[in-house]
């Protein structure tokens, strides 16, 4: 596959050559076109290199879906830096390992969110964040902090008349474009290097496979801080020279009504967001005739809610999208003419010319049909993990595979059967979740002895954590104090639904806590 551009910032050269005033991205009854993106970002980009950022460096980001988010992102990959993703929702935690570990420089943080105040929050942290340099804070907050940066007045105040312009700097496509933490088994977040070529090739990949065109307009609802968000949006629009309304977080009822008033042609979620869109009291009235992909990903599309999904939007396509963050985003995604049985049995095919096969416990390649790990290979893998070579080894082969953890089967048509998670992760509302970074933090506790978590099944959330408990010899901890524990102390997606106190768990010969047998056990009492 020929990759239409080299770097993230000649793609949007192109765009600006053929349709400048064509809008990008739509924000609170604003138009930013191509050729504003272009000019703001150089100015952001010039007033980062005055305070000394280079290429090579790290910036952390944590901002909802807005333009601040774009502009940062674009300015960053005209210089040769890349982006430290963070979500608003992180805290003590995630701040602390993420920014440390990545050795950023930068900080661009929101000043503050509703019921939440950064600047505070930042100014308790930062003793512990010493390679963080420069804090640049978007919005207003009441809060004082020394020597902290106002985002707009970068902008506005740009010194770049005198360097010229932010044209790109030695910026190469191998370069990381992104360091996208995902967590691991180990507990141990991991920061995946995706590249200015691997997010690309993995965009015009998914443009390519769903026919996408420049008179589309997606919603930009899915975080930035996701591949979801940020490639399979935002890059691939970009690429293609098509629009993006930004949802600032997911809502259904903001969601329904941009849709119908944009006339949005494509839209994308995980299945929780459908049930969510279908269940509002809005989706009914509301006209989806515009929308003609319905694109869901996170986890299988159960055969029943295809249906209604394909009821609900009268003209869309009901498809598939396979990713992870070591793909910098799709890699395998349903065919355009796929039936609804088809798209709820299988996550797709690959796409553009890259590979998958499924591996058995040896390495041994599997015939089709057969059960073993997914690996994938291709321009879209991303770089390895950000300074954990030992980590990189076990998942990104020498000879390009990338081994996703998930298990599945290859059919002779190439489609692919999701057979389940090697990992123990689970996904609650959307988000990635891994017990034993949750389980790290109720160790923690005062009154915790041991911690173990399993994802169960929800019928709002898809999956929720269940986390059982055995106290501290003479301690009584409730469920309520340990969610409140946690969620002080983890991104509320993290926090656990269900909490299980009990005087002992299952254990392993080797004295680990025997998670399989916790299963059964819920198993066998929903039967």
């Amino acid at each position: 596959m020929k990759l239409w551009h080299e770097t993230i910032y000649s793609a949007l050269q192109h765009q600006v050559r053929e349709r400048p005033d064509k809008a990008f991205l739509y924000y609170e009854d604003h138009a930013i076109s191509y050729a504003d993106l272009d000019r703001l970002s150089a100015k952001l980009a010039a007033s980062l290199l005055d305070l000394g950022v280079k290429r090579g460096d790290r910036i952390g980001l944590a901002a909802l879906n807005q333009p601040e988010w774009i502009l940062t992102f674009i300015a960053a990959a005209r210089i040769g830096a890349s982006i430290v993703t963070l979500n608003v929702r992180y805290r003590e935690a995630e701040f602390d390992y993420m920014l440390n570990q990545s050795g950023a420089s930068t900080l661009v943080c929101l000043a503050s969110i509703p019921d939440f105040d950064f600047k505070h929050f930042l100014d308790q942290l930062r003793d512990r964040l010493p390679e963080v340099k420069r804090y640049i804070f978007i919005g207003e907050s009441n809060y004082p902090f020394e020597g902290g940066l106002n985002f707009e007045d970068l902008v506005s105040t740009s010194p770049l008349e005198d360097l010229a312009s932010a044209q790109p700097f030695e910026v190469a496509p191998t370069d990381t474009a992104i360091i996208l933490y995902t967590s691991g088994t180990t507990g141990k977040p991991k920061g995946a290097m995706i590249t200015q070529r691997s997010i690309l090739a993995s965009a015009q990949a998914q443009a390519e496979h769903w026919s996408i065109r420049e008179d589309d307009i997606s919603v930009g609802h899915l975080p930035f801080n996701h591949v979801g968000g940020i490639t399979c949006t935002i890059m691939v629009a970009l690429l293609t020279g098509s629009s993006v309304v930004l949802v600032p977080s997911f809502n259904p009822q903001v969601v329904l009504e941009v849709i119908q008033r944009y006339k949005v042609t494509i839209f994308g979620g995980v299945p929780t967001m459908y049930v969510m869109l279908l269940s509002s009291p809005a989706f009914p009235d509301t006209d989806l005739s515009s929308v003609r992909l319905c694109a869901a990903g996170g986890s299988n599309v159960e055969p029943e809610l295809c249906r209604s999904i394909s009821s609900g939007f009268p003209n869309g396509t009901v498809l598939n999208l396979y990713g992870l963050s070591e793909s910098s985003g799709a890699c395998v995604l349903s065919r355009l003419d796929d039936d609804l049985m088809t798209v709820s049995a299988t996550l797709g095919v690959p796409i553009g010319d890259f590979q998958a096969r499924v591996v058995g416990e040896g390495g041994e390649v599997k015939e089709d049909g057969e059960v073993g790990e997914l690996q994938i290979k291709g321009d879209c893998v991303a770089a390895g993990y950000y300074g954990m070579p030992e980590e990189t080894a076990q998942t990104f082969s020498s000879d390009g595979w990338l081994s996703t953890g998930d298990m599945a089967a290859i059919r002779p048509d190439g489609h692919i059967e999701l057979k389940g998670r090697r990992k123990e992760m689970y996904i609650q509302g959307g988000y990635n979740v891994y017990p034993v970074e949750v389980e790290n933090v109720l160790g923690m506790h005062p009154k915790v002895a041991i911690a173990a978590g399993i994802g169960v099944p929800d019928p709002v959330l898809g999956e929720v954590g269940r986390f059982y408990i055995v106290p501290k010899p003479g301690e009584t901890p409730t469920p309520e104090e340990l969610e409140e524990y946690c969620r002080e102390r983890l991104a509320d997606y993290k926090v656990p639904r269900q909490f299980v106190i009990r005087t002992e768990l299952p254990l392993t010969p080797v004295g680990k806590v025997a998670k399989a047998k916790l299963r059964e056990e819920w198993e066998e009492g929903q039967g």
